[in-house]
């Protein structure tokens, strides 16, 4: 069994199946004392990020050696708590925590158990956050079983949940999930959807819960969409006091379009607070990071 004293992306990687890990309480002064300052002081902000990293492919106009220098710039100028990725390549996700380096580690698992092929990664802010557990479970009728696919979809669709607890909110705790769900079948996407519902009833009802992803499928226009709220979750682009301007969050490098299709969410629990939601348009030269536009929100939870 690996270190239980630290989770990295080695051991989700690893961890095909479930990896549930018990981390040591910290003893470290100075969380001590935010955790004892913690009930007069306002809740610190968690800056969550979710974005379709697009592959790392080697060709084209659009490879990944033109789009890093991009990202890199983003991803340091954003600097989210959480970033939660689809479709990241194992080499290419060594390269984004070289180039966020020295503060994040990411915890994910190729959806064909391995690591060379894509993953729904999560990257954490270690001054910040420390993993308690994390489980990758297959989309499928056997989402134990590695690679399954049972809906119709042509390519194994996964998710990873993560058990935080947050170092400078006095150790409170909470999941992340984070997904890519199938972009041909409707069905793959609903029984999907189900499958996340189900799973997070099963997580503790007293943490706070953010399920975030590339669903490929319109918020307020899918099957999808309605099974999540209706498992009590709430659409964080709705309930933030203050929004970007909306465009689509996948452009496919094309001229992006206001107001349209919101296929990449970050969803909650009740009970967080979510100050501002926005759609990043970074680019640079023209060029930007990824076929997908991130999507952000800067919350307390609860």
């Amino acid at each position: 069994m690996p270190d239980s004293s630290r989770v990295t992306r080695r051991v989700g990687l690893r961890t095909a199946v479930v990896t549930t890990l018990a981390m040591p309480l910290l003893a470290v002064p100075l969380f001590g004392t935010e955790s004892a300052s913690a009930t007069w002081r306002a809740r610190p902000r968690l800056d969550v990020m979710t974005f379709n990293l697009r592959y790392a492919s080697r060709v084209g106009p659009n490879s990944w050696k033109v789009r890093r220098p991009v990202m890199r710039e983003l991803l340091r100028g954003e600097t989210p708590h959480v970033l939660a990725t689809q479709e990241g390549l194992y080499r290419q996700l060594l390269d984004i925590e070289s180039d966020l380096a020295p503060h994040y580690e990411w915890i994910g698992t190729g959806r064909e158990g391995g690591s060379r092929d894509e993953s729904v990664a999560i990257f954490y802010d270690t001054r910040r956050l420390a993993p308690v557990g994390h489980e990758t479970f297959w989309l499928s009728d056997t989402p134990g079983v590695i690679g399954s696919r049972t809906w119709g979809n042509t390519l194994p669709r996964i998710a990873t949940w993560v058990r935080f607890r947050d170092l400078r909110d006095g150790g409170r705790e909470f999941h992340v999930l984070n997904t890519h769900l199938d972009h041909a079948k409707q069905y793959a996407r609903t029984r999907g959807a189900s499958l996340i519902a189900e799973r997070i009833a099963q997580f503790d009802a007293s943490l706070p819960c953010l399920v975030t992803g590339d669903f490929n499928a319109a918020a307020h226009g899918n099957a999808a969409y309605d099974i999540l709220l209706g498992a009590g979750l709430a659409d964080t682009w709705d309930t933030a006091a203050e929004r970007s301007r909306l465009y689509a969050t996948f452009h496919g490098y094309r001229p992006l379009t206001p107001d349209g299709e919101r296929i990449d969410w970050i969803l909650a629990t009740p009970g967080v607070t979510v100050h501002r939601a926005s759609i990043s348009t970074f680019s640079r030269n023209g060029q930007f990071p990824s076929d997908h536009l991130p999507v952000q929100a800067s919350l307390t939870l609860g």
